[in-house]
């Protein structure tokens, strides 16, 4: 696969994770509103606003990756 096909998968995967990723946080935040505090849910959302990039290192990995 060359690098130029490559990166078209590689940043068509990366927008379905983030939708995926994104509608699971927030409906996992909205459960959660009733029951947390304002700094459980400033702490759930810095948590899931930061935490969505470290699965992602291997595809960043394999989309850069020389031919």
């Amino acid at each position: 696969m060359n690098n130029r096909t490559r990166k078209a998968v590689g940043c068509a995967g990366l927008l379905a994770y983030m939708a995926v990723y994104a509608v699971l946080a927030a409906t996992l935040g909205a459960y959660l509103l009733p029951i947390l505090p304002f700094w459980g849910e400033l702490v759930f959302y810095a948590f899931a606003g930061i935490i969505w990039i470290f699965p992602l290192k291997p595809l960043f990995g394999w989309m850069n990756r020389r031919a």
